[in-house]
């Protein structure tokens, strides 16, 4: 069975994921987790990776269908000098993490579990990639005029790559879809892998 064939779910309310998965041929249903995200866990990779888990079981456990099927749990984080940086808690929030990136390079980890099932049998894998963001240094009008925005307010490390902080940014190394929120690539070599 191609990945194409199978039934997927997005464990996912995020419609960055939602749109990644439909660019590349991935069509899917989204249904959001309600899994308890509290880990006390301070290893970016560990922590996205635990919380992508957590997600796609809790979705999984609600699937009734006999049908093949997988459910992609996806988690991402922002961490820079072993510090991870969430969603910012509200405008000076964001602007503290902007402080903490101007003119530094960072890392975004993505952590992904598929949890399904194939010919009757329970199949979970769990994987992460990281990427690194080089960004300029950033003027106190700069962080101010882009948090005024509202832009970076639901997002990992306060800001968004694909959006207006495009500008801040001089270099990535890694896959730029898993500073996005999904690491495509990634995710379909391994639905390939889950489906044989």
């Amino acid at each position: 069975m191609k990945p194409e064939q199978l039934r997927l779910i997005l464990a996912s309310a995020s419609p960055r994921r939602d749109e990644l998965l439909n660019t590349a041929g991935l069509f899917h249903e989204v249904m959001v987790s309600g899994a308890n995200e509290d880990v006390a866990q301070t290893n970016p990779r560990t922590l996205v990776e635990l919380l992508s888990a957590k997600k796609a079981q809790e979705v999984c456990g609600r699937i009734t269908s006999e049908d093949d099927f997988a459910v992609i749990g996806a988690d991402t984080v922002v961490f820079i000098d072993g510090v991870i940086l969430g969603k910012p808690a509200g405008p000076e929030d964001a602007k503290r993490m902007l402080r903490m990136l101007s003119g530094r390079a960072h890392h975004v980890c993505t952590g992904v579990t598929l949890h399904g099932r194939i010919d009757g049998n329970e199949r979970v894998r769990t994987f992460s990639e990281v990427s690194t963001v080089h960004v300029d240094h950033l003027t106190e009008q700069e962080i101010a005029s882009y948090v005024d925005s509202g832009e970076p307010l639901d997002k990992a490390g306060a800001y968004g790559i694909q959006g207006a902080f495009c500008k801040h940014v001089t270099r990535i190394e890694g896959d730029y879809f898993n500073i996005v929120g999904l690491p495509v690539s990634r995710v379909y070599r391994e639905l390939k892998a889950f489906c044989s």
